[in-house]
């Protein structure tokens, strides 16, 4: 069964990239067929899996527009079993683009319908804002899993956009529930990480993750090598951490 997931957090700077980088590759690693698109104008996904988001031909901003079809698109990368959907800094227009397109909020759903089953994952790394590409990959998925930094702000930022959530839920998308929230950048040696921790658990209980991100330095290296931490550095704590994420999504499966 194919499962949609959307990597999401209205908040920038809270290891969104990262996750939707390395879940995907740990995921692959672990045997299962994933497909990861790059739906952030900034293109870090792109460029952290190894390609060229400056020398792109095909992105996912001409499939949304109708100008290229998935298979013109979709691109291999440096692991078996990953595929990505690459894009570039000029999906930043599309919104403006897309305005007199009917159900626009749907063009990603629409596309998914016919190459979904041919993977076990599909991830979509949202841009940091509830914008219509945000909107479309909410639509589309089955899940929402938020990264939420170990910070006083980031409790702010969860409960906005758990209201988005229950509102594209109502509107758009029936099915759409919360797959749960990981905790990235967490420091043991600091209070606050920990208090953070505890609120969030106090009240999502089972839609925490087990599985915790800390604040390592080669996991911050690693997408400047356009690598995925398993490769650049398997034995790092960072790349023990989405190895052990990734086994709990696969059992929620």
């Amino acid at each position: 069964m194919s499962r949609i997931i959307a990597v999401a957090n209205q908040k920038g700077g809270v290891g969104k990239t990262t996750t939707a980088i390395n879940l995907s590759a740990c995921l692959a690693q672990a045997g299962k067929k994933v497909l990861v698109i790059d739906f952030d104008p900034q293109a870090n996904t792109t460029s952290g899996l190894g390609l060229d988001k400056h020398s792109l031909k095909s992105s996912v901003y001409h499939l949304l527009l109708g100008h290229k079809r998935f298979d013109q698109v979709v691109a291999g990368t440096m692991l078996d079993g990953l595929q990505i959907l690459p894009t570039c800094v000029e999906l930043a227009g599309a919104e403006i683009e897309l305005i007199d397109i009917p159900e626009r909020e749907f063009i990603l759903r629409r596309i998914m319908v016919d190459v979904k089953y041919t993977y076990d994952f599909i991830l979509i790394d949202c841009p940091p804002s509830l914008n219509i590409l945000t909107v479309n990959a909410l639509a589309a998925a089955d899940t929402v899993l938020v990264p939420i930094q170990c910070e006083y702000f980031a409790l702010e930022g969860l409960s906005q956009l758990l209201r988005t959530v229950d509102l594209v839920r109502k509107r758009l998308n029936k099915r759409l529930n919360l797959e749960g929230v990981v905790f990235t950048m967490y420091d043991p040696r600091t209070n606050l990480s920990a208090e953070v921790v505890a609120e969030v658990k106090k009240h999502l209980q089972e839609n925490v993750y087990n599985s915790i991100i800390p604040r390592n330095v080669r996991l911050s290296e690693a997408p400047s090598h356009g690598l995925p931490i398993t490769i650049y550095d398997a034995k790092s704590k960072g790349s023990e951490a989405y190895r052990a994420l990734a086994q709990e999504v696969i059992n929620r499966s």
